[in-house]
């Protein structure tokens, strides 16, 4: 027998899970997957595609169809590598051009018959944060530092300490809307780059103050832009320290640009043709940048948004959930009836987990956000008891809520907003994850949790039956207690006429 055949054959070997991180950039798409084995994350692969999906998009934020065709083309070629994984297990997140254009929705619904993923548009912020966590997680600093990232079509300011983020801002500044901004005509001159600097310097005096008074001790920045830049920076100066660039070195990066006249003639070793186009562009960036925030020298991390994808998905999976967080710090700001949210929540969850499957609502994500919905429903009271669903509704949808992606606070924000009273189906705003049917059933039964505990005590109901088929939704309580309890049964009554107006029938029993 050959030694080989039983090598191995006396170990263990452990659980492990396997995840992806698909990052959709204004510039690139990047995709990671990583095995997440003992709470380590171990990445196995990476992918990255030039796709420049910014250049498609106009002045009325309309994206063109070549883009999108360059988009879609470029999901194909990662379909593969996605093939066989669980839909927890990949997040796709969609940054600076998907959240500008107009029409994302239809490169959304084209992506999802190519990856059947969910696509989801993050705010700023988010990316901002995740970027950071992508830092953090990879490289051990203890000091308060100021993470930078350079895009395609915005670029993220984080400083934060350990795995905390402090203060996080995107502005809209990337390489590639600079290039069509400054660079257009592919000619590099001088007047060009003080025009790019000067309007990067413009967009910085809105976080400039607040960054520096803050403060930091050192400066990391991510990103294919940064990584280029450091790389000349060894490349033109024998002194220069690797993976670190200063003021001094990107000066004379520009005076190269300016020397060389046009992108295809700059000398640099460390550029790639794809990064060549947009290369002056992000050096104008980031010389603002040093300029406004007085950065004295920047150190590059590989690891970025996408990264920072992959540890949370480790998060979720192993610990914590950052959305957990969120909703506390909510609850806590707007000081929610804590007992009385978790009755709300235990009957919602309650009535959610015996229709869920004939509902074909049956996922972690929608049992989530429902309930969050249940114990975030009241955060609209401490402005006034009066509308209590609007005034919640815009809470959840204009704070900033780390963990949670565009769709998911819109959902979150719309379950809120028809916890009680009508129903009102053309006030739901377009969703590409959710269906409007999961969406109304969702709602549905957060307004049986909330009514059902409108006297805001324990103890008070009884065991409750719940069934579904179709559009028909049955509560049986035991014993006599409905017929002991008229004022709920009147509530009941009208919940059922709330429920007729978006299509499904109650049956109380």
């Amino acid at each position: 027998m050959n030694q080989l055949d039983s090598a191995f054959s006396d170990l263990e070997t452990r659980d492990t899970t396997h995840v992806a991180a698909l990052d959709l950039g204004s510039n690139s798409f990047h995709l990671v997957v990583a095995r997440i084995n003992a709470g380590s994350v171990q990445i196995l692969h990476k992918v990255k595609q030039k796709v420049r999906l910014a250049e498609g998009l106009d002045d009325n934020g309309i994206l063109s169809q070549e883009a999108m065709d360059r988009g879609i083309e470029t999901l194909q070629q990662f379909a593969d590598s996605l093939y066989g994984f669980n839909p927890d297990s990949v997040r796709i997140v969609a940054t600076h051009t998907l959240r500008q254009a107009r029409n994302a929705n239809v490169f959304i619904k084209a992506a999802r018959k190519v990856l059947p993923y969910p696509v989801e548009i993050i705010a700023g912020i988010e990316e901002a944060r995740l970027i950071y966590q992508g830092v953090a997680h990879t490289s051990e600093n203890s000091r308060q530092r100021l993470v930078l990232d350079i895009g395609g079509g915005s670029t993220e300011f984080v400083i934060g300490k350990g795995f905390n983020p402090l203060l996080m801002r995107s502005l809209q500044m990337g390489c590639v809307s600079y290039t069509q901004r400054f660079f257009d005509n592919t000619e590099l001159r001088p007047k060009a780059f003080s025009k790019a600097r000067l309007a990067a310097s413009q967009e910085l005096e809105m976080i400039q103050r607040r960054f520096r008074k803050l403060g930091w001790e050192q400066c990391t920045g991510t990103s294919g832009t940064i990584k280029t830049i450091v790389s000349i920076a060894e490349e033109i100066d024998p002194q220069a320290r690797p993976g670190i660039v200063n003021l001094s070195q990107i000066e004379k990066m520009i005076r190269f640009c300016c020397d060389a006249g046009h992108y295809q003639q700059l000398p640099f070793k460390s550029l790639s043709e794809e990064r060549a186009p947009v290369f002056a562009a992000g050096l104008a960036i980031l010389a603002a940048c040093f300029d406004s925030l007085n950065i004295t020298e920047l150190v590059f991390s590989p690891s970025a948004l996408r990264e920072g994808v992959i540890y949370e998905m480790e998060d979720r999976l192993e610990h914590d959930d950052i959305r957990e967080r969120t909703a506390d710090s909510l609850a806590t700001r707007y000081d929610v009836d804590i007992e009385h949210a978790r009755r709300v929540l235990q009957t919602t969850l309650n009535i959610y987990q015996q229709v869920a499957s004939d509902w074909q609502i049956q996922t972690t994500e929608l049992q989530q956000l429902l309930g969050w919905a249940a114990l975030l429903h009241e955060v609209g009271l401490q402005i006034n008891s009066r509308r209590v669903q609007h005034h919640s509704a815009y809470v959840l949808q204009n704070a900033e809520l780390p963990g949670f992606n565009q769709q998911q606070q819109d959902l979150l924000a719309s379950l809120v907003r028809f916890h009680r009273k009508k129903i009102r189906t053309d006030e739901l705003p377009e969703f590409t994850e959710y269906s409007t049917e999961q969406v109304l059933r969702l709602i549905c039964i957060l307004q049986l949790g909330v009514l059902l505990n409108i006297r805001r005590q324990d103890d008070f109901l009884p065991e409750i039956q719940a069934k579904a088929k179709q559009n028909k939704l049955f509560l049986e309580f035991d014993g006599d207690w409905l017929q002991n309890s008229p004022l709920v049964l009147a509530d009941l009554e009208l919940e059922a006429e709330f429920m007729r107006g978006c299509g499904i029938r109650l049956v109380v029993r």
